[in-house]
């Protein structure tokens, strides 16, 4: 391989080869990957004992994603659900779920602070301010701590260019989207700048009660201190508003009939996030970064999954909710070789202090029913009760952690690496509701080791041993249980004994290359057991009640194919076949509940296949024009915990066409061609007469767009 120079930037998060935009737009050559995400320093992807992918600046390029998921849903193996309007879950190594076993980095650093888990946090990302995606698939709690068990989502952010770049660009689609983006970059002596900007609005789409608008800015300043020392501060600021249409009925989805049942529930943030960071070059391969941060996030919610209505009545309740943070904290990271058994190692410490709040009161609604007087045809909100509290809280997180890894490369074929991680994760609290106050700490030792053997210039394999963790959520602690508090005349009642989630991984892979590194194949089998679960129990009013005392079990093959057979073509093809099975779940001790424990039953929202897979064309003919068609492929799953009904899953297909001329490009996608009808998720209850809620996927649309690219070289 030839030269690559890196720049380590952001606590040797952040990593760009000079020559990796133009080696990407070689599709008939391989260029090996390196990645920072699964050891925290630059590395060879075949030198890591993990399963991670990287998305290019060219995939993100072309992809002009509305929302992220677009384009991670690329990463074989990894799920990320649309909930609309940029908001999502996620399913790695675990089913389609809102738990907290994901982590998401910007730049190596969380979003959220340990405890505050959101699963739409990637909601707030700037689009337009991406170098790459790093995925890494498994727990990496020993190098990133609480809520690395599913995988890492780690994005990359531009950095200053060397020459000035301005870019403007506008898409839109036929269901009232429109985007409007800005990216300006340069460098003057030793200081360089990059700011990038989007505003998006949506009006009057295919679903009604659906609007949302999103303004987000990145800001970038790189200061050369000296040859070896610099000094990187970067700013985000976003504001987000939707309203949250929720799901439909089963009716009204098989009729195309995409109606919302409220006009009244909606999600806003408003998010803060900044850093500076010294980084020093101490010789060849020794470096060291320093990173103070603060977030301020304010996120405001009535949400449409929160209603709790018993089947049949006309009454429902809802709730209006608020959850704001600020965080100050610090990062510490030294990077250093050393010609002993050609070893390196990864030492670094991590303060981060939360003061969080949160209010949650109740709402009484008006349920009009449909004519079969078992599905619901809207709400409507009848009166705000701030006198029902339903979770009412203050808390000051403390996380600190240390870790360590070591590297070893005793031969040039095989790398050994092994590492750890304590966490001390703490917060002291005051219940405003029950008048409890106090501290509860999660302390957690979690350990990896792996090797990787390259036995042949076309082959190699690796094989791993992780641990992961996740402390219960904070609104999971402080959610008064159901039936309890407000006016049931029933002290409220809380979760404060949920315990941390615990898991073991066991995981082995490989890659192969053949026909002159055209044709390349990476796949990976993983064990995964978890126990003390933190597991959701449906009520039938669809209030949730938590236990952390389960164990499951997740195991799977993850694979890809990337075939270039010549400069106009490349093929891609990536999946995952996995089964998530409850080891150990009560979920009921009523004699008269013809089920009691789902011990062997398979976990809801948890397809055994998913694919995802593209032809993309750059014809010789035709010089700067593309075109691609995807498939994304979902097989069934269970819509409940008691495993009686499935929804068959679905099959899409997605194009995209792009050309430049000069300084412009234009595009079209068209998302959904066919135009099939199809949900992204369908759930119910586990009673006999729960009804499905179906999570609504927009019929083809087609998103139209312009941009220009202005670079003075």
């Amino acid at each position: 391989m030839k030269r690559i120079f890196l720049v380590l930037l952001t606590l040797g998060q952040m990593s760009y080869g000079q020559n990796s935009i133009k080696s990407d737009s070689l599709p008939a050559r391989h260029i090996e990957e390196i990645v920072v995400t699964a050891s925290r320093m630059a590395s060879s992807k075949h030198e890591v004992p993990v399963a991670v992918s990287k998305l290019s600046q060219k995939t993100i390029a072309e992809t002009k994603a509305v929302a992220v998921y677009e384009i991670i849903n690329k990463v074989p193996g990894v799920l990320m659900v649309n909930l609309g309007n940029e908001q999502h879950s996620m399913a790695i190594r675990q089913p389609m779920t809102t738990n907290a076993y994901y982590l998401f980095l910007e730049d190596g650093l969380p979003i959220r602070p340990m405890g505050v888990f959101n699963h739409n946090a990637l909601l707030e990302i700037n689009q337009f301010n991406l170098q790459s995606i790093e995925v890494v698939k498994g727990p990496v709690s020993s190098l990133y701590g609480p809520e690395a068990v599913g995988g890492a989502v780690n994005l990359l952010s531009l950095k200053p260019s060397a020459v000035p770049q301005l870019k403007l660009g506008t898409q839109f689609d036929q269901f009232g989207y429109r985007r409007f983006q800005t990216a300006g970059s340069a460098a003057i002596g030793k200081l360089g700048f990059h700011v990038a900007g989007l505003s998006s609005l949506q009006k009057n789409s295919w679903m009604n009660f659906s609007d949302y608008s999103k303004d987000n800015i990145n800001g970038r300043l790189d200061y050369a201190i000296t040859a070896k020392t610099r000094l990187i501060g970067t700013v985000f600021y976003g504001k987000y508003y939707s309203d949250m249409t929720g799901t439909v009925n089963e009716k009204d989805f098989y009729d195309r009939a995409y109606k919302s049942s409220t006009d009244f529930t909606y999600r806003k943030s408003d998010a803060l996030r900044a850093k500076i960071t010294l980084e020093k070059d101490w010789g060849e391969k020794k470096q060291s970064f320093f990173t103070l941060f603060t977030r301020d996030n304010k996120l405001g919610q009535n949400p449409s999954y929160a209603i709790k209505w018993v089947q049949g009545q006309t009454t429902a309740k809802g709730e209006i909710n608020s959850n704001n943070f600020k965080s100050y904290g610090a990062l510490l990271q030294h990077n250093q070789s050393i010609s002993f058994l050609n070893s390196s190692f990864v030492i670094g410490s991590l303060l981060d202090y939360s003061p969080v709040d949160y209010n949650a009161y109740q709402i009484d609604l008006k349920a009009n029913l449909n004519p079969d007087g078992q599905t619901v045809s809207s709400y409507e909100i009848i009166a705000e009760r701030p006198d029902i509290k339903l979770s009412d809280y203050e808390a000051e997180i403390f996380n600190k952690a240390g870790f360590f890894q070591l590297t070893v490369k005793p031969t040039e074929k095989v790398v050994i690496t092994a590492g750890g991680r304590y966490d001390a994760m703490s917060f002291d609290y005051e219940n405003h509701i029950d008048g409890a106050s106090g501290t509860k700490r999660f302390d957690q030792f979690t350990f990896k080791s792996g090797i990787n053997y390259n036995f042949l210039s076309w082959a190699g394999y690796y094989g791993n041993y992780s641990q992961g963790f996740s402390p219960p959520g904070l609104t999971s602690v402080f959610r008064a249980k159901s039936g309890t508090g407000g006016t049931t005349g029933v002290p409220a009642e809380f979760y404060y004994n949920l315990k941390a989630a615990e898991f073991n991984n066991y995981e082995i892979g490989g890659w192969f290359r053949f026909f002159q590194k055209k044709l390349n194949i990476e796949y990976s089998l993983y064990y995964l057991e978890g126990k003390n679960e933190l597991l959701s129990i449906k009520q039938p009013d669809n209030s949730t009640d938590y236990q952390s005392a389960g164990k499951t079990r997740h195991k799977g093959v993850e694979f890809a194919l990337y075939y270039c057979p010549n400069d106009q073509l490349r093929i891609r093809v990536g999946g995952t076949t996995a089964q998530h099975t409850f080891i150990d779940f009560k979920v009921s001790d009523k004699p008269a509940d013809p089920v009691k424990n789902l011990n062997g039953f398979e976990m809801p929202s948890a397809p055994k296949w998913t694919a995802n897979s593209e032809i993309n064309y750059y014809p010789v003919w035709l010089s700067d024009f593309r075109a691609s068609v995807e498939w994304q492929m979902v097989s069934s799953w269970f819509q409940n915990q008691v495993n009686t009904v499935k929804y068959n899953g679905y099959n899409v297909f997605n194009a995209r066409l792009g050309y430049k001329w000069k300084d412009f490009e234009w595009f079209v996608n068209a998302i959904n061609l066919t135009n099939k009808l199809y949900a992204y998720n369908v759930t119910r209850g586990n009673a006999a007469n729960a009804v499905p809620s179906y999570t609504a996927a927009a019929p083809r649309t087609f998103v139209f767009g312009m941009q220009y690219n202005l670079s003075l070289k």
